[in-house]
C-alpha cells in the first residue's frame, strides 16, 4: 500500500475546501438577510457570487488533477457556520448584530485564507502551476472580502454598536438618578418634619415654663 504523500494530502485539502465552499453558499444568504446595514448586506451578497465561482474553480482543479469532484466534510467551516447561526439567534440592536455578523464572516474568511494559502504553496511545490494560478485567484478574493468587512466595521458599524451601548448606559444612569432623587425627597421631608416638631416642642416647653413661673 502506497504511503500518503504530499499529492494525496493536497487532494484531501481540495476536497475539504470543496465542502467548505459549498457549505458557505448556504450560509452566506442567511448572513445577508440578517444584516441591517445596506453595504454589509451587499458585501455578503457579492461574496456569495464569488463563493459560487470558487466552487466552479475547484471543479476545474479536480479536472486538472484527473480527480472526480468530491467533497470531504469540512468540520472546521461547519463549526464556524454553527457559531454564526448562534449569532443570528441573539436579541441585539441592529448595529450590534451587524458587528457580530462581520465577526462571523471574518472567521470564515480567515479559515479559508489559511486553507487556500496552504494549497497554493503545495501546488507550487508539486509543480502544478496551472492549478496554483487558479487557487491564487480565489485566495485573492478571500483576502479582498476580509478587507471589505474590516473596512465596513471600522467605517461606522463598530462605532454605531458602541453608541447603542452608551445610550443604554446613559438610560441606566438616568434611572438610577431618578430613583436616588425619589428616595431623597421623603428623607428631606422627614428631616424637615422632625425639625419643625422639635421647634414646636421647644416653644411648648418654654411657654409652660414661663407659665409656671407666673
Amino acid at each position: 500500500m502506497a504511503s500518503h504523500n504530499l499529492r494525496d494530502a493536497f487532494v484531501d485539502e481540495i476536497k475539504d475546501l470543496y465542502s467548505a465552499e459549498k457549505q458557505l453558499t448556504k450560509a452566506l444568504p442567511k448572513l445577508a438577510k440578517a444584516a441591517t446595514n445596506d453595504e454589509l448586506r451587499e458585501a455578503f451578497e457579492s461574496h456569495l457570487e464569488e463563493t459560487e465561482g470558487h466552487v466552479s474553480r475547484l471543479e476545474q482543479v479536480f479536472e486538472l488533477l484527473d480527480e472526480k469532484p468530491r467533497a470531504k466534510h469540512c468540520a472546521g467551516i461547519a463549526g464556524i457556520i454553527e457559531e454564526g447561526g448562534d449569532t443570528l439567534q441573539q436579541d441585539a440592536e441592529d448595529a450590534v448584530m451587524d458587528a457580530c455578523l462581520i465577526a462571523a464572516g471574518q472567521r470564515a474568511e480567515h479559515y479559508e485564507m489559511a486553507a487556500y494559502g496552504t494549497v497554493v504553496a503545495w501546488s507550487e511545490a508539486l509543480g502544478l502551476n496551472d492549478v496554483a494560478a487558479i487557487l491564487k485567484q480565489t485566495l485573492a478574493e478571500e483576502k479582498a472580502a476580509d478587507k471589505k468587512l474590516s473596512m465596513l466595521a471600522e467605517s461606522g458599524i463598530n462605532q454605531a454598536a458602541t453608541a447603542d451601548e452608551s445610550e443604554e448606559m446613559d438610560e441606566d444612569e438616568e434611572e438610577g438618578s431618578a430613583r436616588s432623587s425619589g428616595s431623597a425627597a421623603p428623607m428631606e421631608r422627614s428631616a424637615s418634619a422632625r425639625s419643625a416638631s422639635s421647634g414646636a416642642g421647644g416653644n411648648g416647653r418654654s411657654t409652660r415654663q414661663r407659665g409656671g413661673r407666673r
